[in-house]
């Protein structure tokens, strides 16, 4: 193994969940998920030369795979919908009361726009309102007055 390749491995292995988090976001579905994580880090492996290191490493992760996830959904609409095979699995039948909050967080937050299913995922990963503006390429007071209309809308729903 070469020493970028290592380097890459390196990167996966310290950003792997907020890659996941951020497929997560995008999809219900867990083949899907896979499918979003495993094309981001290709997309990650093609960009990876050509980082100039002029954002944090972390906010140039979470721009490749947001654009990743959001070509993906976009293709997938233009597909039209397809019908999923029924294996008679229920992978979400844990019944606790925590994790029927998050189901109906998830849920919720699925209801969002494409734009706004980000910011909320980024705000709840703790990044702070400067690195969510570097990321989506909005102003940092367009953050804030973005993410308190999103509260309102959850609020709502």
């Amino acid at each position: 193994m070469d020493v970028k390749e290592q380097e890459f491995s390196r990167m996966v292995r310290e950003h792997k969940s907020t890659i996941y988090t951020v497929c997560y976001m995008f999809s219900n579905d867990e083949d899907e998920v896979s499918d979003l994580f495993q094309e981001t880090l290709i997309n990650l492996w093609k960009g990876y030369e050509s980082f100039r290191h002029e954002s944090k490493l972390s906010t140039w992760i979470y721009r490749v795979a947001m654009n990743t996830c959001i070509s993906a959904d976009r293709k997938k609409r233009k597909q039209g919908t397809k019908v999923p095979l029924s294996m008679n699995i229920d992978l979400y039948n844990d019944e606790d009361h925590e994790t029927k909050q998050v189901r109906q967080l998830h849920e919720r937050i699925q209801r969002l726009d494409l734009i706004d299913r980000a910011l909320v995922m980024m705000w709840l990963e703790g990044m702070n309102y400067d690195e969510i503006a570097d990321v989506i390429g909005i102003s940092v007071k367009n953050v804030g007055v973005k993410l308190v209309r999103i509260k309102e809308k959850l609020k709502q729903k």
